[in-house]
């Protein structure tokens, strides 16, 4: 894994040279991205928990960038999943109970990507996944798509053609590696975007061509949406009026750095009877920050339920 000093030199555009050279060896010493875990996955009788995985996580894109150095996928609204070479966990690190035909043949690589089952079905795509014991029929409509081989050496570049092969190998008809292509400038892109939008898709994935493997958040993994979104804590409930006498008029919630707002649109009748509740983490998406850092026009996009 690429350490914190070789990360910012990364960063930088700035060859990290010997650093570099040491880091990837360290890489290459996990197999490939062979990550053996010390217990099995909890379909076939592991621990339910570990520590969350430490995984690239995305940026925004913004308009100094030049996305002919990316590869360009389309977002899939799905369930973010790890797999370890042994065991199937969401990103809190907690196991996902599939079912065991699901997880048997998977490749003994470390891989990262989402459950997804296709365009505007991450409602359906939660409850499936969230169930302590799992319906096959219902994990027979799923399909992990895989994007990145956590912990191996080399460029993106590199990792995406050795993860093709992997999973071309392994030949099941659930695993595919996300659909990855180039762009000649930020027209072409703008191009994309707009047609996975009419397509029904929610942005972009930008992977930096170059990149070693990096986690956390870095310049290495941007996303271009047409909404920005991001999660709260609820604190209260505010009582509707009119229309909404008796059921809730809004959420005040509070952002992970303190500030804290009212979120009142976005919401269903079924939701405004039974809000979610004090604590519980919702995600909701905006247009802008205002100068004082608080969300314009947000609006609510679901109660994280999710481990």
């Amino acid at each position: 894994m690429v350490g914190r000093a070789e990360r910012a030199a990364w960063g930088r555009g700035v060859c990290a040279g010997a650093a570099m050279a040491l880091a990837l060896l360290v890489a290459a010493a996990h197999a490939g991205g062979v990550l053996p875990p010390p217990d099995a996955p909890g379909s076939r009788g592991g621990a339910s928990h570990r520590a969350p995985p430490a995984l690239p996580l995305a940026r925004l894109y913004g308009e100094e960038v030049d996305p002919a150095h990316y590869w360009v996928s389309e977002k899939l609204d799905g369930v973010r999943a790890f797999w370890d070479g042994r065991s199937l966990r969401f990103r809190s690190g907690d196991t996902i109970q599939a079912p065991a035909w699901f997880v048997a043949s998977l490749p003994p690589v470390a891989l990262d990507g989402e459950l997804w089952i296709g365009r505007g079905a991450f409602d359906r795509l939660s409850g499936i996944v969230r169930k302590h014991q799992p319906v096959d029929h219902e994990w027979r409509t799923l399909r992990f798509m895989v994007f990145e081989l956590p912990g191996a050496p080399g460029t993106f570049t590199e990792r995406l053609a050795r993860l093709r092969e992997i999973v071309a190998a392994a030949g099941l008809p659930w695993l595919e590696v996300v659909a990855q292509r180039r762009v000649a400038d930020r027209a072409a892109l703008a191009r994309e975007f707009e047609r996975v939008l009419r397509a029904g898709g929610e942005g972009l994935m930008l992977h930096r061509a170059d990149a070693p493997w990096l986690t956390g958040r870095t310049p290495a993994l941007l996303k271009m949406k047409p909404w920005r979104d991001a999660e709260a804590r609820v604190v209260a409930h505010l009582a509707g009026r009119g229309k909404y006498r008796g059921m809730l008029g809004a959420l005040e919630v509070e952002t992970p750095e303190g500030r804290r707002f009212r979120l009142g649109s976005g919401f269903t009748d079924a939701q405004r009877r039974v809000p979610p509740p004090i604590g519980a983490t919702v995600t909701y998406r905006y247009r802008e920050l205002t100068p004082g850092g608080l969300p314009r026009f947000a609006s609510i996009v679901r109660e994280r339920d999710l481990p």
